[in-house]
């Protein structure tokens, strides 16, 4: 039997039994999980529409449901709402599931069907999904950054206009753009629903790390309980967000050239690779075949193909690390 119709056969299995799984499982209150979407740390910014009590809920919410309360999972929901990618952690579990077999597939196709290199493909694959949330998470933390000190600058006018903090989260929530907006409109709401300001923020840290962040949120928390000139100790801390921003962007104006090296020199032996295959396929399969000669019971080709794909991600890392500077 071909090998890559087992591995899509388990994978199918593995989908049905948790989907089966889900829907004989018992489900919270329908209330429950409508506050669970805005009051958990970690739950992904979602659309809440009115509907009758007694409706059962959809397969996929039944199936996210009764995953998404492992304990496993938790990780996942987190990563999800910090790049505020719409996804459920069932939909992320089957794209991951997706990948791999897809990766797997076409290089099992494209390698003489080598079941070996398919797999290792397929577990490489099914970190796609897993790369491209924290390259969201990343880019949508670099904006909120970007913004935060004009956040602190209308934070400052509401405050010194006579709103209170809260009303002044609703300010930055209507007239700034996203992602700022969407984070303090979630703050506004938890609030709203019994959650405390402190606690509303902490969860807001939670979705976006941010070192800045964190120290406003420290000076709201210590102003409400010991009191003080809130605003001035904001403007202080905008002019403070100002400079390590344009320092920062002066760092990746001067880095941008050493970061985009390092990457067209790790990764041109993988392209190389590749239009070698094309041109000449029976020349680059010399390296994974069986056959003499011989380290043990590995092939040379496949010592060779490691050793390189080892050294190529060390080679990425140190120059990430290098042109990574704090400031």
């Amino acid at each position: 039997m071909n090998p890559l119709i087992v591995v899509v056969a388990v994978a199918g299995v593995l989908m049905i039994f948790g989907a089966g799984v889900a829907l004989i499982a018992g489900s919270r209150s329908e209330v429950d999980e409508r506050m669970d979407r805005y009051v958990s740390g970690s739950a992904q910014v979602v659309a809440v529409e009115d509907s009758p009590a007694s409706s059962r809920p959809a397969v996929g919410e039944r199936v996210d449901r009764a995953i998404g309360e492992r304990s496993f999972t938790k990780g996942i929901k987190t990563r999800i709402a910090k790049s505020d990618v719409k996804l459920r952690v069932s939909e992320y579990i089957a794209l991951r599931l997706l990948s791999a077999v897809v990766v797997g597939g076409i290089v099992f196709f494209l390698f003489d069907n080598v079941l070996v290199f398919a797999l290792i493909a397929g577990l490489l694959g099914s970190f796609i999904p897993l790369m491209y949330l924290n390259f969201a998470a990343k880019r949508r933390l670099r904006s909120f950054e970007d913004q935060l000190s004009q956040t602190l600058n209308l934070w400052v006018n509401a405050l010194r206009s006579g709103y209170s903090v809260l009303q002044s989260m609703e300010a930055i929530a209507t007239e700034l753009p996203a992602p700022v907006s969407v984070e303090f409109e979630r703050v506004v709401q938890e609030v709203r629903l019994g959650l405390s300001v402190p606690q509303a923020l902490n969860n807001m840290l939670k979705r976006m790390p941010s070192e800045d962040l964190d120290l406003v949120i420290t000076a709201v928390n210590i102003q409400r309980e010991v009191g003080g000139n809130l605003a001035e100790v904001l403007d202080t801390i905008s002019f403070t967000i100002r400079e390590r921003v344009r320092i920062k962007g002066e760092i990746r104006t001067l880095t941008a050239q050493g970061r985009l090296s390092g990457w067209i020199i790790s990764l041109l032996p993988i392209a190389l690779a590749f239009i070698l295959l094309l041109i000449n396929a029976p020349y680059m399969s010399q390296l994974w075949v069986r056959e003499d000669p011989m380290v043990g019971p590995i092939p040379c080709g496949w010592l060779v193909i490691g050793v390189g794909l080892i050294t190529m991600a060390i080679g990425i890392f140190l120059v990430q690390r290098i042109v990574d500077i704090e400031v």
